[in-house]
């Protein structure tokens, strides 16, 4: 339950946009300070060379000038007699937006330079035309100067200061930026926010009994130390997907009321090296300051695995981050009242040393529950669905062995969408009957075009493996029987076992072999042709006869001896690695898989040939009926007929297209219009609307 929304998409956008806002801000402050401190004009003023200027000067049409002395060169302004033409071609900015070509300029400026001869020939013509001479004392302009200067510089500081800043936050993220990278990303939660409680974990009661020890614990340490106990430093939770233990996790959390770190283990790894051995230091230390609390490392496989597993070497970043939990985890330095709990569904390839006392001192299985704990699973999910009077939770557990938390919820949760899909006020006992089928197989494709032929090979093979599960019914029951559709099955037999079963027997193996080879014998016997619908049988049954051999120790060639084991081999362990055994053995092996499908093969012919008119009469009623459930079959099978009082034909579920739906919806908003037409107005969805 360790989902947590991914803002670093967020963030970099937001950092970008932040970025842009700042280099526009400082372009414009530029501008301005460029506006002012710089030199300035006028849209009037016009600017000439020296030499026009003096023959301006000669031919008498400059009335007066001012001169200011700067840095090597005199500053000119002068006011002309008369007011020149001046094309737009010129500096004239107000002349470029208006769009006029000429204007009328009544000054001007230009530069010369400060030597005598330039000097004393300005003077000459100034007395021979009677022009106006007026200087202004030299100014330095020091303080543009120094805005020109300075400005620009801090503002880039200070740009550089506030992108610094955003990449440490990571736009708000904490730990998410660039420069936390090296922060751990797992917040503390509060213990008043966190509402799961031992009460809302069901089927899983052992479990819980385990764990009650560290919330005692967490609540009253003093209990246990007058005592001498230590409690265990680290409770790994291990077991199938969906079965709760991150629900058990958070349970414990919230019973404790104390502060729970909760991450994955994926968060560790980033691609700078160091990066994980850092986030745990920092991890354990935000732990220490508000403990008791509690660590939840969840996944924790994908940092865990055993070292020198990987291709990586030494140096691994993984494996650097492994090693620093094992030394946060029991070092020289203690950490006490703080508990580490993980979760992982693939307990046999984490590290040894991770799994000593002292680390994780406690290991928790967390199963698939038994049909008493199945029942509390669905009483726990089916508080807020309103359920018709024809639903038994019972029932319904005992119809799902190997299910788990998640696939329960999954179950009632489609069974709630597919009541409401037909507009109905409570969940009746055919939406879960669906509902199921959906879990386990998928939606039914009613729509597929199906031959004739085809559609009878289907109902002939499904037909044959119900007949040799009712004949071989000491383990298993025939539940259900379809030629719907669903999935990647043309059609599906449900047989499921008479009570949950830890062990099974040799004699339960072969019956399930012999149910699975009974639609391959029945298209044998029935079309004399074999067809690609027995594949997935072949599959099933050659992984339950290979771990008879191999696993189990049921076969008098080999003897009692485990050649393969029962966990899925990963990359490092078995990197390179030939088999256990001989080749001789491993051609044994195959032989003995061999002899007991064919076995298995042999049985189910025998038994549909024996019982041709019942699998005969199932099959029919397939093609008539399409779906048959257990006590159709049962009646099939005894008097050959189907039961009176049976409801016949499958369950019509068909999701409405989308203009039945929008008129659906047009049609209530109709009546709510009819129902409340003084309250307001009521708008009728169009279609391609974007309401």
């Amino acid at each position: 339950m360790n989902n947590r929304p991914n803002g670093n998409g967020g963030n970099g956008n937001n950092f970008v946009r932040n970025s842009l806002f700042y280099v526009i801000v400082i372009l414009a402050i530029l501008g301005l300070v460029y506006w002012f401190a710089g030199p300035t004009q006028s849209t009037s003023v016009k600017k000439v060379t020296t030499s026009e200027f003096i023959t301006q000067m000669k031919d008498k049409q400059i009335k007066s000038i001012e001169i200011q002395p700067g840095a090597g060169v005199y500053d000119i302004t002068g006011t002309y007699r008369k007011a020149q033409t001046s094309d737009s071609s010129s500096e004239d900015l107000l002349a470029k937006i208006s769009g006029s070509k000429t204007t009328k300029v009544t000054t001007f400026t230009t530069q010369v330079l400060s030597n005598d001869p330039v000097v004393e020939e300005i003077q000459t013509a100034a007395a021979k035309t009677n022009t106006d001479i007026t200087t202004k004392p030299e100014s330095s302009n020091m303080w543009g100067s120094v805005l020109v200067t300075l400005v620009p510089v801090l503002l880039m500081i200070g740009f550089f200061y506030l992108m610094m800043g955003g990449m440490r936050n990571g736009g708000g993220n904490g730990a998410g930026g660039m420069m936390g990278f090296g922060k751990s990303k797992a917040k503390p939660s509060n213990p008043e926010d966190n509402k799961i409680r031992f009460g809302d974990v069901a089927g899983a009661e052992e479990e819980k009994q385990e764990l009650v020890e560290v919330v005692e614990f967490l609540k009253d340490p003093a209990k246990f130390t007058k005592l001498g106990a230590k409690i265990p430093k680290g409770v790994l939770l291990e077991g199938p997907p969906g079965t709760g233990k991150t629900l058990l996790a958070r349970a414990v959390a919230g019973e404790a009321g104390v502060p729970f770190y909760s991450i994955s283990g994926s968060d560790f790894v980033e691609m700078f090296v160091g990066v994980g051995a850092s986030r745990v230091r920092d991890l354990f230390e935000n732990a220490k300051k508000t403990a008791p609390s509690i660590i939840f490392i969840d996944e924790i496989d994908a940092v865990g695995r055993q070292r020198g597993a990987g291709m990586g070497g030494g140096h691994d970043e993984r494996e650097q981050t492994l090693n620093q939990m094992l030394v946060e985890m029991d070092g020289f330095e203690g950490n006490e009242s703080v508990i580490v709990m993980a979760a992982t569904n693939r307990a046999d390839v984490l590290d040894p040393a991770l799994l000593r006392p002292g680390r994780f001192d406690r290991k928790i299985l967390v199963g698939r529950p038994d049909v008493k704990g199945r029942e509390a699973i669905l009483n726990v999910h089916a508080k807020n669905k309103p359920l018709a009077a024809d639903v038994d939770l019972k029932e319904i557990a005992k119809q799902t062995p190997g299910f788990v938390g998640a696939d329960l919820a999954n179950l009632l949760n489609e069974a709630a969408l597919l009541a409401a899909r037909q507009n109905k006020s409570a969940i009746e006992a055919v939406d879960v009957d669906e509902a199921e089928d959906r879990v386990i197989a998928g939606p039914a494709k009613r729509d597929r075009v199906v031959s004739e032929k085809e559609r009878k090979t289907v109902a002939y093979h499904e037909a044959g493996h119900a007949i040799v599960g009712l004949v071989l019914n000491d383990a298993r029951v025939v539940h259900k029987v379809t030629i719907v559709p669903r999935g990647r099955a043309g059609g599906y037999a449900i047989m499921l076992p008479r009570e949950d079963q830890m062990l099974m027997n040799k004699t339960d193996a072969m019956d399930q072999i012999a149910g699975l080879m009974g639609g391959r014998a029945a298209e044998e016997i029935v079309f004399n042709q074999q067809s690609s619908g027995a594949s997935n049988d072949f599959e099933q049954a050659t992984g339950i006869a290979r771990s008879m051999v191999t696993e189990y120790g049921m076969s008098d060639k080999l003897g009692m001896v485990q050649l393969e084991g029962g966990g899925q081999p990963f990359l490092g362990r078995q990197y390179g690695e030939s088999p256990a055994y001989s080749d001789q053995t491993a051609h044994l092996i195959d032989e003995e898989v061999r002899r007991l499908t064919t076995e298995g093969h042999q049985k189910a012919h025998d038994i549909i040939v024996e019982y041709a008119d019942k699998h005969e009469a199932i099959a029919q009623a397939l093609l008539k009926y399409e779906t048959l459930d257990e006590k159709q079959i049962l009646s099939l099978f005894e008097t050959g007929e189907m039961p009176k009082d049976s409801r016949t034909g499958d369950y019509a579920s068909d999701p409405m297209t989308y203009d039945q739906a929008l008129e659906e919806a047009n049609r209530k908003v109709a009546e709510s219009v009819e129902g409340h037409r003084e309250s307001g107005k009521a708008e009728v969805l169009e279609p391609h609307s974007d309401k």
